[in-house]
């Protein structure tokens, strides 16, 4: 018996006008059939965890900027394959998955319930002043808030980005002077540099290396004003770009790529 031949669609294109490189139209064709996406994961923040409890003036400051609560749920097993599937019916038009039974998408009070963190209030964003610092500046300002000034392969040549991993073993070289005598000045510059893992390595993760921007020390330079801010807002932004970034392909010499997964 013969079948009539499927159309994987859109059935209109007036809308979703982006399938020719979307990751569906390759699969589709017989590429990346057997390919799920295996994202960079660095796990620095969830390693150091594991073998350094914080204590408890930390997660008193930790509590005290909202993010708490993404420590404590800690490290979550991932379904590639789920991932995957997903990805393959997300719609950088729409930003919303195109399903069977119709369309989904994240929300602004999904980050809220599953994450606890603030969905309304000041936007994230940098002011041009910060935006045109030199790499000297920002190493400075990462050594003045944190106490720790990277150098070497632990900073991102030409770039403004530090090693997560360069971060972790500060801390835990930091760790044993934790105690219920440390000023809290001490316990601040702790703070933030768990903060950087937590950006750089959860929140807001980079596809390249293991690596967290210090862009963030603006915004981690007043730790009692984070919670003035929609950094709910913030990450799914971030996860939609990242979503419409790993949907979208390119083709050459019979190759496909992703600009995204690399």
């Amino acid at each position: 018996m013969d079948f009539p031949h499927a159309h994987p669609g859109p059935a209109e294109d007036q809308l979703l006008v982006l399938q020719g490189d979307h990751r569906s139209s390759f699969v589709w064709e017989g590429h990346l059939s057997n390919q799920p996406l295996r994202a960079r994961r660095p796990d620095d923040l969830w390693d150091f965890m594991a073998q350094h409890h914080f204590h408890a003036r930390v997660v008193a400051h930790l509590h005290a900027t909202g993010f708490y609560t993404i420590f404590w749920i800690g490290r979550m097993q991932l379904d590639w394959s789920l991932i995957t599937a997903l990805v393959e019916r997300w719609r950088t038009e729409t930003h919303t998955f195109h399903l069977p039974t119709g369309e989904a998408t994240i929300t602004l009070e999904d980050v809220r319930v599953l994450y606890g963190l603030r969905v309304d209030g000041r936007a994230v964003a940098l002011p041009q002043y910060i935006r045109s610092m030199t790499r000297g500046q920002y190493l400075d300002m990462m050594g003045q808030y944190t106490s720790y000034r990277p150098q070497g392969d632990a900073v991102q040549r030409e770039g403004n980005r530090v090693a997560l991993l360069a971060i972790r073993d500060h801390m835990a070289f930091l760790h044993p002077d934790i105690t219920g005598e440390t000023e809290d000045l001490h316990i601040e510059r702790y703070t933030r540099l768990a903060l950087l893992l937590l950006f750089g390595g959860v929140l807001f993760p980079n596809t390249l290396e293991s690596l967290v921007n210090m862009h963030f020390l603006h915004h981690l330079q007043q730790l009692d004003d984070l919670p003035l801010y929609s950094w709910g807002a913030a990450v799914l932004a971030y996860l939609y770009r990242s979503m419409c970034r790993a949907s979208m392909l390119c083709q050459v010499d019979n190759v496909v790529f992703c600009p995204f997964y690399r």
